[in-house]
């Protein structure tokens, strides 16, 4: 089928998002298949303006410069696309502009989007191939083992843990005493869980609260207390989604994003407040927000070389004709680790949110079973141009 190829970058960014977008352009200029590439400026909300890249004549060696930076280039967006009339609207603009084939890359919500997309297309008779492209640092995307941008989110607070423990540790005599740390988290605790990797360098984090696992108040600084008592200092790890054990979430705003999801914050500061009052010891409290998912600087190479292949792999999939889908991460071993690429079906994908399973979680904190799930996302390193030398970006400007 000919036509032009769109792809659109959707929902929170990573450090790793723009790897995909080089590796979906590249794939796609070597294949010499499409009449035309064009990428979405901020996702399905600017290209239903009419605003896009054209990339069909692009130079592929200057399209490298994207492995090296975070957050979306091309700029992303939270457009849900909810009744008839706004469908027909985007595929008056896919019609104008021929696109054939779409890749959309994103999270969860973004995953629903392609779906309702690839569905919307077949009732109102629209010829389209729609793949889904996985990215997420909160990697609660169901039927894939992991998701571009997870390991060098969770690379980047470890390293943090470690870096304020450190300082805590080294002022605890007298002064600070706890440090928390609130990382990303909205429904599953896989990147509070990722900062156990830091015991490879000192005792902490000490406690480690997931959404998971409704938090009791007084079990809580029973175990600060102790840590307090048996080291002098103490680091919690804290998820922005924790709970209370009757459901309710420990902090919430009245904001809510065009998905539809409540903005959450303060969840850190909450249990600060909780300790300082309680345990009377001075607190000191981080919130890296978006420093955790934009951290170019500590990103994980492994997860930069999977980013990527899966970006070559949607494209793969849509010359093969192949309709509705997910590009998949498939894990073969953990020792060595072997991983591999596969796709499954939208309809398994959106709506549906991953939670960290069970045997990974123990009384406030993450068994040592996760180590060997998580480590290998976290390998190597891969500087970013802006720590040694500088681009020209305006070479994509339209």
């Amino acid at each position: 089928m000919e036509g032009t190829l769109l792809y659109g970058q959707s929902g929170g960014v990573t450090s790793v998002i723009n790897a995909t977008a080089f590796g979906v352009l590249d794939e796609a200029l070597k294949s010499k298949a499409f009449d035309r590439i064009l990428v979405m400026k901020n996702g399905i909300s600017g290209f239903m303006e009419g605003k896009f890249f054209d990339m069909t004549d692009a130079d592929p060696r200057k399209l490298e410069i994207l492995r090296e930076l975070p957050g979306a280039f091309f700029g992303s967006c939270r457009k849900n696309l909810k009744i008839d009339e706004e469908f027909e609207e985007l595929f008056k603009v896919f019609e104008k502009y021929n696109v054939r084939y779409f890749l959309y890359n994103g999270g969860n919500d973004s995953m629903t989007m392609a779906m309702k997309v690839h569905e919307k297309a077949r009732e109102f008779g629209y010829e389209i191939t729609v793949v889904g492209l996985p990215k997420t640092v909160d990697n609660d995307l169901v039927e894939t083992d992991h998701c571009p941008g997870y390991g060098s989110s969770a690379k980047y607070l470890y390293v943090s843990v470690i870096e304020g423990t450190l300082d805590v540790k080294s002022m605890s005599k007298d002064s600070t005493k706890v440090f928390v740390i609130e990382t990303m988290g909205r429904h599953s605790g896989w990147l509070a869980a990722s900062t156990v990797l830091a015991r490879k360098y000192t005792t902490a984090p000490h406690v480690i609260l997931v959404p998971e696992a409704p938090l009791n108040e007084e079990k809580f600084l029973e175990k600060v207390e102790g840590v307090l008592s048996k080291e002098g200092f103490c680091t919690v790890v804290v998820s922005e989604g924790i709970k209370n054990e009757e459901g309710n979430l420990i902090s919430k705003m009245e904001l809510k994003d065009s998905f539809g999801n409540v903005q959450l914050g303060g969840a850190g500061l909450k249990i600060s407040k909780m300790i300082s009052e309680n345990l009377k010891v001075r607190v000191h409290t981080a919130v890296p927000d978006y420093l955790q998912r934009s951290g170019r600087h500590v990103v994980s190479l492994q997860d930069l070389i999977e980013a990527e292949a899966v970006g070559r792999k949607g494209v793969q999939l849509l010359l093969e004709g192949v309709k509705g889908v997910m590009v998949t991460i498939k894990r073969e071993s953990n020792e060595p680790y072997v991983w591999n690429l596969g796709f499954v079906e939208l309809s398994k994908v959106g709506g549906r949110t991953r939670e960290l399973p069970k045997e990974y979680i123990l009384d406030m904190d993450i068994s040592e079973s996760f180590i060997k799930y998580v480590e290998p996302l976290t390998v190597g390193n891969f500087l970013p141009f802006y720590t040694e030398r500088k681009y020209n970006l305006s070479i994509f400007e339209k």
